[in-house]
């Protein structure tokens, strides 16, 4: 079965009596953990983006207190594991600030664990990849935006 186009999609949805629009949208977030989520955040959270960010970085650093720190496999894996969790919710937010301070965290955070990163060549690429990463978002952004996550990103790179 090919699936139709978002246009398609959209343009039948419009079609539709709003009652049988939110019982399609149910169903879709019955079968799909990432579905219910997305339209959480989009019915509770969207609004107050500061507050959200907030709890997602107190998620992240749980999760950074749980990492290994002498088993650098199991580190890595856990920070693998963290860095999917944060592009979640940088796919939801889908603002490029969101995802610059997200990423910021978590590169604070990973530097803050001391880890041997010399030795493992999966971690180093992990961190410069991110850091890449927030460059990118941080190009994108108005230029007095930029300014305060230029010098927090000038900080991770030392």
């Amino acid at each position: 079965m090919k699936a139709a186009s978002i246009n398609e999609i959209k343009t039948e949805l419009k079609r539709l009596p709003q009652a049988r629009a939110t019982e399609l949208c149910l169903r879709m977030a019955r079968f799909k953990k990432e579905n219910k989520e997305l339209l959480t955040y989009l019915l509770f959270e969207a609004d107050d983006l500061t507050s959200y960010l907030k709890t997602i970085k107190e998620d992240v650093d749980n999760s950074f207190a749980e990492v290994h720190k002498t088993n650098l496999y199991f580190a890595k894996k856990s920070l693998r594991k963290i860095l999917r969790n944060i592009n979640k919710h940088i796919k939801y937010t889908a603002d490029k600030g969101a995802e610059a301070e997200l990423l910021l965290h978590y590169c604070t955070n990973f530097k803050g664990l001391k880890l041997a990163t010399n030795k493992s060549a999966a971690l180093t690429n992990i961190y410069t990849a991110q850091l890449k990463k927030i460059e990118a978002a941080i190009g994108t952004m108005h230029e007095d935006l930029q300014h305060d996550y230029l010098i927090q990103l000038e900080r991770l790179k030392k």
